[in-house]
């Protein structure tokens, strides 16, 4: 299957079959008419060129004449390419076998040398047509110079001898077209395979710049000179979209990675590190290998968004946790069910003081406490790969906001949404990014009115400049987080509250790792603190 466009393979097959067809019978065309052109100008300056013209002086005048005018409309039916190809072909060469015997007889015959011109018109044709019609026009040639010899011999104008020089006329004739022709025709067939290899290379170059190009994983080929001869769009966009001029060199397009290229270079046995561009952006992971055995090679570059290996390394966390908490989730369910219910059955006793029924409070809230751990353990371990899909930010953020606002009996002003542009969209699963607004929001709530008894929550969507992904700010107006506190909130079971399980972060940094994202902490730029969700370029599926 031909991948290089139909146009330009039909616009090569026609340039093709213009170059082994019409185009050298316009060159025979001209060359018929520069020697009709020739023996017109001899014959009108009255210049004397023996032996031409030496035998019959007015048959030369008559035939030159006509055969300039005979040329002249042949090559004007050449370029308006009618009639058809064999007519022209079949007549032209006629025309200049009849034509040059006359000019030849005129001159003295086979003895003038000028048998050698139909030389030259017989192996053109032999270009272009079949070898049939090749050896068919050598020998209406061959013949036609031995049947006028024999007339010459017949009025006396030559001696018999002189057949030796006309059949060896004739044999050059044969043997000019039967060689020009098997020339011709392997000539065209090496034109013909070359031009279908070319072909093949074009579709070739085409597939592989279309693979390369719709890798997930980014490629980079660097030259001897450490200069970028090729990067597709997926290391384009993880080296932060750099300014990219006529083969830039690699150290201006990333020190880092520039660097570990030397190192490769000299240290046979090092092995690269992740490279951090941002704090909001996922480490990639570079591989070198060598594209040529030269002592100092063109060298492929692989980069690896490490936040799909840190995906995979989840899933088979998950397919762990999961196994684990499948299999404790009943031996812990069952006494603290037990538990929970005799604290129930305890408290319904009339003989508790004061101080017991206190203990029983705190048996049943830490009972609770312990199973919601175990919830959300458990809703962690089943989560699956989700069903990220396109979406509109600004759309999900107004259902969202509506729900949250319904179920925790809030008014629609207590969110302040700005996003720049209005038309952000991005790829997620709805119901994982759903869970993290939630846990997100609770937390923005709870700490806000430390601060403030109606506190209000910004929700400022945008897209990073620096590398062209969306990106969704949860800012609250709350004390913040101290460093201590910073280094430790999406740890699992974390938790600065006294009835909070400690995995609404870390259960919101997995989701979103789950779609390639990022959740990252920011201080707020009024105070209080801001949670950033860094999605993953719209553009690119999540494999």
């Amino acid at each position: 299957m031909d991948l290089v466009p139909g146009t330009n393979v039909s616009l090569a097959a026609k340039e093709a079959h213009d170059k082994n067809t019409w185009r050298p019978l316009t060159y025979l065309a001209l060359y018929r008419l520069t020697l009709a052109t020739i023996f017109v100008v001899i014959l009108l300056t009255g210049k004397s060129f023996t032996p031409l013209a030496q035998l019959a002086p007015g048959l030369y005048a008559v035939v030159s004449v006509v055969y300039f005018f005979v040329g002249l409309a042949a090559y004007v039916a050449v370029r308006r390419r009618r009639p058809a190809f064999d007519t022209q072909i079949l007549l032209g060469v006629g025309i200049d076998i009849l034509a040059l015997v006359l000019i030849m007889h005129a001159s003295g015959g086979a003895h003038s040398g000028l048998g050698i011109l139909l030389v030259i018109s017989v192996a053109g044709a032999s270009i272009v047509t079949t070898g049939r019609t090749a050896l068919t026009l050598a020998s209406i040639a061959a013949v036609a110079v031995l049947a006028e010899h024999l007339y010459q011999v017949m009025e006396g104008h030559a001696r018999a001898e002189g057949m030796i020089a006309a059949g060896l006329l004739g044999i050059t004739l044969m043997a000019s077209a039967t060689l020009v022709h098997f020339l011709a025709r392997r000539i065209m067939e090496s034109e013909a395979l070359a031009r279908k290899r070319g072909i093949d290379l074009a579709n070739m170059a085409e597939l592989t710049e279309h693979i390369i190009q719709r890798m997930q994983t980014g490629i980079l080929v660097i030259d001897p000179d450490d200069h970028v001869r090729l990067i597709n769009d997926s290391a384009w966009y993880m080296l932060g979209m750099p300014v990219m001029g006529r083969q830039p060199a690699l150290a201006d397009v990333s020190t880092d990675l520039y660097q570990q290229l030397q190192r490769w270079r000299v240290e046979s046995d090092y092995v690269p590190t992740a490279i951090q561009l941002s704090a909001v952006q996922a480490a990639i992971m570079p591989r070198f290998a060598r594209i040529t055995q030269d002592e100092r090679p063109g060298v492929l570059i692989f980069l690896e968004d490490t936040s799909a290996m840190a995906q995979k390394a989840q899933q088979l966390k998950l397919a762990s946790l999961g196994r684990l908490t499948g299999s404790i989730a009943h031996e812990i369910r069952n006494p603290l069910g037990a538990i929970s219910h005799a604290g129930q059955l305890l408290a319904e006793s009339t003989h508790l003081d004061e101080h017991d029924q206190r203990l029983l409070r705190i048996i049943a809230d830490q009972s609770a406490r312990v199973n919601g751990i175990v919830e959300n353990v458990l809703r962690l371990s089943r989560r699956d790969r989700g069903d990220p899909q396109l979406f509109e930010l600004r759309e999900f953020l107004q259902s969202f906001i509506s729900n949250y606002c319904r179920d925790h009996d809030l008014p629609e002003s207590a969110f302040v949404v700005e996003l720049q542009p209005e038309n952000i969209v991005i790829r997620f699963d709805k119901l994982h990014l759903e869970q993290i607004m939630t846990n997100l929001c609770d937390n923005a709530f709870r700490h806000s009115r430390e601060v403030n008894s109606s506190p209000q929550i910004e929700l400022r969507g945008g897209i990073a400049e620096e590398f062209g992904r969306p990106f969704l700010d949860v800012i609250d107006h709350g004390p913040g987080l101290d460093a201590d506190t910073l280094q430790k909130i999406f740890e699992p079971f974390f938790t600065t509250e006294a009835e909070g399980t400690g995995l609404g972060l870390y259960i919101s940094r997995e989701l979103a790792e789950t779609n390639q994202a990022h959740i990252n902490y920011l201080p707020g730029p009024t105070g209080g603190s801001c949670f950033r969700i860094s999605f993953q370029d719209p553009r690119k599926h999540i494999g």
